[in-house]
């Protein structure tokens, strides 16, 4: 019986004898803004990730790919007010002031004029 894998084998082998390469991938077209700015603050070390995917962003297309140095804080509040753009980040604060019914918005729509959101009554 063949599996799979070797049909697949055979044939992307037949296809190198043959000459046939494969073409150029055409992914999705690059990002309408090509700046990003990540939050980065010195010893926290649960931001890694994002640091390490700098590489990637830029693979992605952003050419402007900047870290803001965070002081500490909330960090809903520092992307609100539109210090950054993006960020890892930890959902507990934001669930607390949730429960306290304190107005917050994390999208920097705020700093805008738009309304800002807040927690539903009920």
């Amino acid at each position: 019986m063949i599996t799979r894998r070797d049909l697949l084998r055979g044939a992307a082998g037949t296809a190198g004898l043959l000459g046939w390469t494969p073409g150029h991938a055409s992914g999705e077209p690059p990002p309408e803004t090509t700046k990003l700015r990540l939050l980065k603050e010195k010893g926290r070390t649960c931001w890694a990730p994002q640091y390490v995917a700098e590489d990637l962003l830029r693979a992605e297309g952003f050419t402007d790919v900047t870290y803001v140095d965070f002081p500490g804080g909330a960090v809903s509040e520092f992307l609100a007010a539109a210090k950054a753009d993006i960020s890892l980040h930890f959902v507990g604060p934001n669930i607390i002031r949730l429960d306290k019914r304190i107005p917050w918005c994390s999208s920097p729509a705020c700093t805008q004029g738009v309304s800002k959101s807040s927690p539903r009554n009920g």
